[in-house]
């Protein structure tokens, strides 16, 4: 048995991925203070990233990579690791989002999406209100109001505990998943004349980013850092206004309407370019488009792709619409909270850990990936999901971990860049490897700012 948390979630990550974590130097004081090993996490998927990127520069080599992982760093990186300086960005949540008292429960209404919002105004059948909706929840079943709600094509979560969501068929489906689902693709397509370079590893590798709020983009902003051309394609009409200036951090951003036969076949012309396509849509949103799995390897034999789902890809739940908020109510992690506070409503992480976690796991499944394209010539798909990784947080759980200061001190120094809403200050990366420059030369931008060309 691994004695703390650390050891077992570095472990099973290590697993996953085929990589060593546990031999990333880990330093620093953990900052995030929760019933869950949260700092423990921050830490551990951060080295997983760092483990994978010294196994992809091995296999091109150069070898020798020694890795350090700033604990209060990538516990800082997990709040936001890029701060507006001298303005508020707009509050990622909307006015009606949140935890609601039901009849018998409680229950978490995900409202930021437009059409999410109305799917649960109409099911309910109110005015967009927070006192209204607050009364009307009051009045349903919270497992027939999270029913209807998914049904109408929005998003909520019933708050469950722990032991119920392992007996939910969906926390049942999730456990026996991998962490990270890899299969090898294309052994005869798949070689390619790219190898990292010590400074920036990435550099002249194209990722096609087709990710929304909140993993994908972290996992694309890493590659960035790393070097990569980062080109995230959006919907027209989609927007994050409260989370662009952090998720567009060293990338080009277009639009494209994949239901327009015209601007589909310029998306396909992207991913047929592409080294990497890391995509957040549900597991058949894409097959919708005319861009499943087939068509993809077909498009663009080799291609490394790492995709994301919040509930997993296998029960009753795969492909339910879902974001972090609303997993950590499903599996438990908001119940915990409340019950180790002693509160009177659900108490999540301190952070969106489940998200960013996953995030760097799949910035670390890319790099995975890569290093098998160099070592074997195969291309490679990656799963992962919001649900899993609530999975490896919640066996850690109870375990030793690393003991929260009590006064946090968020990092002060970084790089000051200018962007259309004010400057921005990017928090100095969590990971530190010799020769290697982990840097973001292009400024936070809003969606769409750029061409869909490479």
């Amino acid at each position: 048995m691994v004695g703390t948390a650390d050891a077992q979630l570095r472990q099973r990550m290590g697993e996953a991925l085929g990589v060593d974590v546990a031999a990333v130097n880990v330093a620093g004081a953990a900052t995030l203070d929760s019933p869950y090993p949260v700092s423990d996490l921050a830490a551990a998927s951060v080295a997983a990233a760092a483990a994978a990127l010294t196994a992809l520069l091995d296999a091109g080599g150069t070898p020798g990579a020694a890795v350090t992982v700033r604990r209060d760093r990538a516990d800082a990186w997990f709040r936001a690791g890029v701060r507006p300086v001298g303005w508020i960005a707009p509050s990622p949540w909307d006015p009606i989002a949140g935890d609601y008292a039901t009849s018998d429960g409680w229950i978490r209404l995900h409202t930021n999406a437009p059409h999410h919002r109305h799917a649960v105004l109409r099911v309910l059948g109110v005015e967009a209100e927070r006192d209204v909706v607050a009364r009307a929840v009051a009045m349903w079943d919270a497992d027939e109001l999270e029913s209807d709600i998914v049904a109408e094509g929005g998003c909520a979560a019933v708050m469950r505990r722990p032991e119920e969501w392992r007996r939910h068929p969906q926390g049942a489906a999730v456990a026996a998943e991998p962490l990270v689902a890899r299969v090898a693709t294309d052994p005869d397509g798949a070689r390619t004349a790219w190898t990292p370079t010590r400074e920036r590893p990435l550099q002249g590798l194209r990722v096609l980013d087709l990710t929304r709020v909140l993993a994908g983009p972290v996992a694309t902003r890493l590659l960035a850092g790393l070097g990569a051309q980062v080109l995230r394609i959006d919907p027209p009409g989609w927007d994050e206004p409260g989370l662009a200036h952090e998720m567009t951090l060293g990338k080009r951003t277009a639009r494209l309407d994949a239901r327009d036969p015209a601007e589909r076949a310029q998306l396909v012309r992207l991913l047929s370019e592409a080294d990497v396509v890391v995509h957040g849509y549900r597991s058949d949103a894409l097959d919708r488009l005319g861009l499943g799995e087939e068509v993809r390897r077909r498009t663009r034999p080799g291609i490394v792709d790492v995709s994301l789902d919040a509930y997993g890809f296998t029960g009753p739940w795969a492909g339910r619409r879902g974001f972090d908020s609303l997993v950590q109510m499903s599996a438990g992690i908001a119940d915990a909270g409340m019950r180790a506070a002693a509160a009177d409503r659900p108490v999540p992480l301190p952070v969106q850990a489940l998200d960013q976690a996953t995030g760097y796991l799949m910035a670390a499944a890319v790099l995975v990936g890569l290093r098998d394209r160099l070592r074997d010539g195969t291309g490679s798909t990656a799963r992962l999901s919001l649900a899993r990784t609530a999975v490896l947080l919640e066996d850690a759980r109870g375990l030793p971990r690393a003991a929260a200061r009590a006064a946090v001190e968020e990092p002060g120094d970084g790089e000051l860049l200018q962007t259309g809403w004010g400057p921005v200050r990017v928090l100095t990366p969590p990971l530190e490897v010799p020769g290697v420059r982990i840097a973001w030369d292009r400024a936070p931008r809003p969606f769409g700012s750029d061409n869909p060309i490479w």
